[in-house]
């Protein structure tokens, strides 16, 4: 399973993984241009990390991943994501379902597609979430 994640996170990182996760992180460093939108810049490093090599992990919320409810998965997460979708998450999701597209052209980009459309739903509301390694 190993040689596989690594093989698909390869192809993936060929053929537009590497593009997307730029744009993660362009989002970061224009969200540390405000004091106020420093924890966001944190969620885009993280997310772009991940959207360079996504096979082998996932996303989660964090009130169900520690059962506790916290700053960001509560009202002011919500307020964040509103902020983030507006000014962010719309933009990525779209470059997401783009590329989505493009990777559904051929059944062997399939898998490939299906991950960009995962990332395009975590690039809508990131706030709240953790990413966890998939076993």
């Amino acid at each position: 399973m190993a040689v596989l994640r690594l093989i698909f996170n390869i192809a993936w990182f060929v053929l537009g993984g590497f593009v997307m996760g730029l744009a993660w992180w362009l989002a970061g460093l224009l969200c540390y241009i405000s004091i106020i939108g420093i924890p966001f810049a944190k969620a885009c490093f993280v997310i772009g990390e991940m959207t360079f090599w996504p096979f082998g992990q996932d996303s989660m919320n964090r009130k169900k991943l520690t059962g506790n409810e916290d700053i960001g998965t509560g009202t002011f997460g919500t307020i964040g994501n509103i902020i983030w979708f507006l000014l962010f998450g719309i933009w990525l999701a779209i470059g997401h379902i783009t590329h989505a597209l493009a990777c559904f052209i051929t059944i062997i980009g399939i898998p490939f597609g299906l991950q960009h459309l995962k990332l395009a739903m975590l690039s809508l509301t990131p706030i709240g979430q953790r990413v966890v390694a998939r076993d």
